[in-house]
């Protein structure tokens, strides 16, 4: 071989194998050239030193730091044939740099190349995260976009890092050392081949298993296949649950039953409970009317409470059904969310699954005994606890309330609201009215403490009869005189001193008067009076001072006549 590096033999003195090797040789010291990928052999490691023969007149030393795995472990052994980086040759100095990291950049780059033009996938490690995205080893450095990562947005990139995974790539540009990954566009060509699969089973009634994928306020996706079902959160459990994570989460594996499916827009709705028995269907049997049954408070309206007494079964107690107590406006006044409770079946409507339930029914109904308690004619008291403008109701005991009518207030007073005469809170004696069971209606009299002064009135006045009393209220045709406590009498217009003057103002209320009485209807508690015929007879018989006290003596005198009579007769 001549200094040119050309071929000076006799090929016909050569056999084939010798030909061959010496052409070898020829070739791999041609090759030998700097910025180029040469193979050659591990002689010696020392130290932090690897020596490589490449085939030329020197040998070249690499950092043994560039055969260590991420482990820590050496790769090479003495005799190893590698690819290495010639990066430059000093023939005068007889010195090789050599770089085996370059080399397998210079390879991963051919690799690259070769998988983009071919459409191939590359595997790569999740490294870090970067603007936009994720950066991605694959042999060198390459950028994954955040849009690129999944198929729906990922909103934690940074719980990628570290992980190994397959990508397409996207875009290459050598010169610029510019590569751009999708993983996304994998896990769609992967859908569409599982969607295609899930079709040729996707039918209405079938039972398939998915996957959660995501969950909203209203229900879970899941996925089917390469194509997404929505299970809405009433189609979940025959039960109540407030939100779907209390029965689901993502990633788990479930079986569904598909309730509709649109091959067009390929919506697919879902089913879970459809795949479990209907507890209503022996609901009549479980609870029939008049079972006593016990359950959890798990919902609280305005009108009551429901109770669950089983998955997806619940009663209503209304509020009336609650308690016997009427004053109670509130179920949390005697319940509370996650309470256990007792109640009664009143009702059950399996078609349109509602039961009835009554709590109040398990214990004694106050009404059944309250004629035995408070006998009409006796007292009771108690203490106001509502006025209206028709009278005081005086609670009695828990659950029974009395009315007090305004006309029951009082015998003499002219009552005109009920908070005149009380406050919530006082205290009350008074008379049992009446007791209307049926009704749950309890009436009291506060006047009826006293006897009615209209009872003995014809034994107290006598026709003529002259009296002092006070106007206690007017009227167009005439005024009112209180001329004892309960007992009023009209005054006519007719039958007023004043004429035509300004009675309204000469009369005013409490202003005190002499009147004669002139009829008196015990019945109709009425009694008419008069002003000028008490000052006719006043003008007859004297001052009407005088004349009242001799209708007192006469009175007196009647009275011990008639008290005579009657000893006499009793005796």
């Amino acid at each position: 071989m001549s200094n040119d590096n050309t071929l000076d033999i006799n090929i016909d003195e050569l056999d084939r194998d010798a030909f061959t090797s010496l052409f070898d040789s020829y070739l791999d010291d041609s090759s030998v050239r700097e910025g180029s990928v040469v193979k050659g052999t591990v002689l010696e490691i020392e130290g932090d030193w690897v020596t490589v023969d490449v085939g030329y007149k020197a040998e070249g030393v690499i950092p043994k730091a560039e055969f260590i795995d991420p482990e820590g472990n050496l790769t090479i052994a003495v005799g190893d044939v590698v690819d290495v980086f010639l990066d430059a040759m000093d023939e005068a100095e007889g010195q090789l740099s050599l770089s085996k990291r370059k080399a397998d950049q210079m390879k991963a780059w051919e690799d690259i190349s070769d998988a983009f033009e071919a459409g191939e996938t590359v595997k790569g490690v999740i490294t870090a995260r970067v603007k936009g995205g994720l950066s991605v080893d694959i042999g060198v450095k390459a950028f994954l976009p955040g849009s690129q990562v999944d198929l729906r947005p990922v909103k934690n990139l940074e719980k990628l890092l570290g992980a190994e995974m397959e990508f397409r790539i996207i875009k290459f540009n050598k010169r610029r050392g510019n590569i751009v990954l999708s993983r996304r566009v994998l896990l769609e060509e992967e859908r569409q081949v599982k969607r295609a699969e899930t079709l040729k089973d996707l039918q209405v009634g079938a039972i398939m298993t998915g996957v959660v994928k995501n969950i909203t306020d209203y229900g879970a996706f899941i996925d089917l296949g390469g194509i997404d079902g929505l299970l809405h959160i009433t189609d979940m459990t025959w039960g109540r649950i407030n939100h779907p994570s209390e029965m689901v989460e993502v990633g788990q594996a479930m079986e569904v039953k598909i309730l509709k499916f649109d091959p067009d827009s390929q919506r697919v709705s879902l089913g879970y409970k459809q795949i479990r028995p209907d507890p209503w269907d022996e609901v009549d049997i479980k609870y029939p009317v008049g079972a006593i049954v016990r359950g959890k408070v798990v919902s609280m309206p305005d009108y009551g409470v429901f109770i669950e007494l089983e998955d997806g079964i619940e009663g209503l107690v209304h509020i009336s059904e609650m308690t016997w107590n009427k004053r109670v406006k509130h179920p949390s006044k005697l319940v509370k969310i996650g309470d256990i409770v007792e109640a009664k079946v009143l009702g059950v409507d399996v078609e349109n699954k509602r039961i009835s339930l009554g709590m109040r029914q398990l214990e004694p109904n106050p009404w059944d005994i309250v004629e035995q308690k408070y006998p009409i004619g006796s007292i009771v008291r108690g203490k106001v606890r509502n006025i209206t403008d028709f009278g005081v109701f005086v609670g009695i005991e828990e659950g029974i309330d009395g009315l007090i009518h305004i006309s029951d207030l009082s015998w003499s007073q002219r009552v005109k609201h009920p908070s005149e005469v009380f406050q919530k809170g006082d205290e009350v004696e008074a008379r049992v009215k009446n007791i209307d069971r049926d009704n749950e209606r309890f009436s009291l009299s506060l006047k009826a403490m006293s006897d009615d002064p209209w009872l003995s009135v014809q034994s107290r006045y006598f026709l003529g009869q002259v009296v002092k009393g006070k106007v206690v209220s007017r009227t167009d045709f005439g005024v009112f005189v209180e001329i004892e406590d309960g007992v009023e009498g009209l005054v006519h217009m007719s039958e007023l001193v004043s004429g035509d003057e300004d009675w309204n103002e000469k009369y005013a209320d409490g202003t005190a008067v002499m009147v004669e009485i002139r009829r008196i209807d015990q019945h109709d508690r009425k009694i008419s009076l008069s002003e000028k015929g008490a000052e006719e007879r006043s003008d007859q018989d004297g001052s009407i001072q005088e004349y009242v006290a001799r209708q007192g003596e006469s009175t007196a005198r009647l009275g011990d006549v008639l008290g005579d009579l009657s000893r006499k007769l009793g005796g």
